[in-house]
């Protein structure tokens, strides 16, 4: 743990020595405390009143030619002050943060987890504005103030700082998410292997089908607003950015600010659920379920048992063309289009890899792959189950019946208000052959604009 952090450390104690080795200016000299050896009482007395009288004299001259010079540099030299006490208090806050995050690794605590990195990314935020006001209060504008130099060397090394604490904190996102996917992964392979497919096993993986658009969801959400677009007007554009999505999702405009996510989920589950009824999701042009329908459920099963376990990106490193590999290309790049992919990533080199046939490997296309797999495996398991399950999705200005849907917002008490309908569908439903639901999930709206 000591080793995680012992670069803040050092950091501080630089910042330190750089103070003390840079004097600002303005500042005096140590005042003069030990007699000279044989001054008598009286020699003493008298080298004083000299002295003093030679500083007032040069302070009348200082005054004289430089006016109001030094009251601006005793101001300019408290500001620093402030400054530099502030800068130190959030790189120990920031140092203090960064241990709890350490902490909350071992043992692993997903509390603590979002608690710590919150507050590190806190921290970090209240450094960069910082540095700002730094910036734009002019302390470092002129390199004529004496008091320029020294300030400006002791931020240099916090931004340094700030910098490699970025890059650790992505390494240590990327790093918790594989780890949230082996956990996700042991959690349901724990109990052994599943020896036949059963409609609990299918509401098990359509819970991890969920969760993981949730979070692609999140991320695309979290890169829009980094790119300052309109969420609004962007979430709308994406809708009806062709394939017919308007006739899909008409209500979009009514969507709150806040449920902005909601609309953007349906989206990125209308593309990746398109041709779920299909045996290859339209990749190859197979009959086998029709022709051979035993085998293929037996297929399927074998092949959802082999998958789950594996790491996504580990497999179509080593089989990038792989039927799960061309089903995650082609969803890859139906969701994200080119001038999406263009203003969130700065380029397009994404969609190359993928139209040339490789996966990328950064936390993004990782954080998609894990939507694929989930989806992928539960088309498996909806094949290997005898009857298959029957999909639906509640259409616009439906009624709401809670025994098929489930309201992705929730409403004070439990109770939904009266002449409220289906804006639209967030995800899908499945009727399993044992009679039980796997309710869609839809946003309401009420009915003067559901219909």
């Amino acid at each position: 743990m000591a080793n995680k952090v012992a670069h803040v450390s050092d950091l501080i104690h630089r910042v330190a020595c750089s103070c003390l080795t840079h004097h600002l200016a303005g500042a005096y000299g140590l005042e003069r405390c030990d007699r000279v050896d044989g001054e008598t009482e009286e020699e003493e007395d008298a080298v004083e009143e000299e002295e003093e009288e030679k500083e007032e004299n040069g302070l009348k001259i200082w005054e004289e030619e430089k006016g109001a010079v030094p009251a601006r540099v005793s101001v300019s030299v408290r500001e620093m002050e402030t400054l530099m006490g502030e800068v130190f208090d959030a790189v120990s806050a920031v140092k203090r943060a960064y241990v709890s995050l350490q902490e909350a690794h071992c043992p692993w605590d997903p509390d603590k987890m979002r608690v710590a990195d919150a507050a590190v990314v806190a921290e970090l935020r209240r450094l960069g504005r910082l540095r700002d006001r730094f910036r734009r209060t002019g302390l470092g504008a002129s390199a004529a103030t004496a008091t320029a130099t020294p300030l400006r060397e002791a931020v240099a090394p916090y931004e340094a700082a700030l910098d490699d604490l970025k890059k650790e904190l992505k390494a240590k996102d990327a790093e918790v998410e594989s780890l949230k996917e082996k956990l996700r992964s042991t959690s349901i392979c724990g109990s052994g292997a599943p020896a036949m497919p059963t409609p609990e096993l299918f509401e098990t993986y359509m819970e991890q089908v969920k969760s993981a658009s949730k979070s692609i969801t999140a991320h695309l959400l979290s890169r829009m607003r980094s790119a300052r677009w309109d969420i609004a007007a962007t979430v709308r554009s994406i809708i009806e950015g062709g394939d017919g999505a308007t006739d899909h999702n008409p209500a979009i405009a009514q969507v709150d600010p806040h449920h902005a996510k909601h609309a953007l989920e349906s989206y990125v589950n209308w593309k990746v659920f398109h041709g779920f009824e299909n045996e290859t999701f339209y990749i190859e042009g197979s009959l086998t379920s029709l022709l051979r329908p035993a085998e293929f459920r037996n297929d399927c099963f074998s092949q959802f048992k082999d998958m789950r376990g594996m790491d996504p990106a580990e497999l179509l490193g080593v089989l990038p063309t792989c039927q799960f590999g061309r089903f995650a290309a082609k969803k890859y790049l139906a969701i994200v289009h080119p001038k999406m992919e263009e203003s969130l990533f700065g380029d397009v080199e994404q969609r190359r890899q993928v139209m040339a046939g490789a996966h990328p490997r950064n936390g993004f296309y990782r954080e998609f792959l894990r939507l694929a797999k989930a989806v992928w495996l539960l088309h498996l398991l909806a094949f290997a189950l005898d009857p298959a399950p029957n999909h639906f999705e509640a259409t616009k200005g439906a009624e709401f019946h809670p025994e098929y849907m489930e309201s992705v917002v929730r409403f004070a008490d439990g109770r939904f208000p009266a002449g409220w309908v289906v804006g639209f569908s967030v995800s899908p439903g499945f009727k399993l052959g044992n009679g039980s639901m796997v309710r869609a999930r839809v946003y309401l709206v009420p009915r003067a604009h559901g219909v």
